[in-house]
């Protein structure tokens, strides 16, 4: 990122890169997760792994006033208005090496190709809205997909104090699977942030995904994050989901079909400083699912989750 002010703004160059094309297209195991295609196929307990070019994108701030700013933000690959903060740019994911089992409910827009925003801020508030292209990103990683703007969403969000954000959007996405072509989402969300700026920060939030045509499917979110001290943390998250995507085969009684799964994951990591610019974080979850009975012939009656992990990054 970088940025240089004007008389009377700002302007922001930012990018954002992934080494995770290098992974196989079937992404890494993650039960119960569903979203996007590998070799054609739906991936059903995978994530999939995120594109090279994450963002592509400018923002430019304009002074309109005391207390009182326009801005305007797009390029070739962005994020629109809608949803909170991507999983893995939220404090209270921080160490949590998992994308949410409810990433498709929340932010997985954060990547768009095609992406125009509007809005104004003031103290402690901000109103947007956007123009994007709703379709999700194909299975070829590597390039710049042809950038669209055939979706939009709005989004207000309000910071009462320095350690409190809430937001609320509402968008309408074109075609965003390419396995479900002719439907399109209608998408709400809310959620509120905490951080108190001493090693603790947490996330509670809401969706709701009403496929147009089609039925609607809610998602529950809880997230939190404590530094204890600066080597030893704490971290867990709560999710709710309804899914009608676990069974892709047309044929299974189960296909279409949508069930109510929660998963409970709580972990720790313990973080080594590296000289000055870098630390190196050791960790380990587990995660428990509470799931209908029906599903015990597929996923048996306890299904259990374990990650063990390391995590190099820049600075403290």
């Amino acid at each position: 990122m970088a940025e240089r002010p004007f008389a009377g703004g700002r302007v922001q160059l930012r990018t954002m890169l992934s080494a995770e094309p290098l992974m196989s297209a079937r992404g890494y195991p993650n039960l119960f997760a569903t979203g996007e295609t590998a070799n054609g196929e739906p991936l059903v307990d995978r994530q999939h792994p995120h594109d090279l070019f994450m963002e592509l994108a400018a923002r430019v701030d304009l002074d309109l006033a005391d207390n009182l700013t326009g801005f305007v933000y797009g390029g070739p690959v962005g994020e629109p208005a809608l949803g909170p903060s991507a999983f893995m740019h939220r404090a209270s994911a921080r160490l949590n090496p998992e994308a949410p089992i409810t990433h498709h409910w929340f932010d997985s827009t954060h990547i768009t190709y095609g992406v125009v925003t509007a809005g104004l801020a003031g103290r402690g508030w901000q109103l947007e809205g956007s123009a994007f292209r709703g379709a999700e990103p194909d299975e070829e990683r590597w390039g710049i997909e042809t950038p669209k703007l055939d979706s939009w969403s709005v989004r207000a969000s309000l910071a009462p104090s320095d350690n409190w954000l809430v937001q609320a959007s509402y968008g309408r996405i074109k075609e965003p699977e390419a396995l479900h072509p002719g439907e399109d989402e209608a998408r709400t969300t809310a959620s509120v942030q905490y951080n108190s700026g001493k090693g603790l920060s947490a996330l509670a939030a809401f969706s709701a995904k009403n496929r147009v045509p089609g039925d609607t499917l809610t998602a529950w979110l809880g997230e939190v994050n404590w530094d204890i001290t600066k080597r030893h943390s704490l971290f867990g998250r709560v999710e709710n989901v309804l899914n009608d995507e676990l069974f892709h085969d047309h044929d299974d009684p189960l296909h279409d079909q949508a069930f109510r799964i929660t998963k409970l994951q709580a972990g720790y990591a313990y973080t080594l400083p590296l000289g000055d610019a870098f630390s190196l974080a050791l960790g380990g979850s587990a995660a428990k699912f509470l799931k209908p009975s029906v599903l015990d012939a597929a996923y048996g009656d306890n299904p259990m989750g374990y990650t063990l992990f390391a995590k190099l990054s820049l600075g403290r």
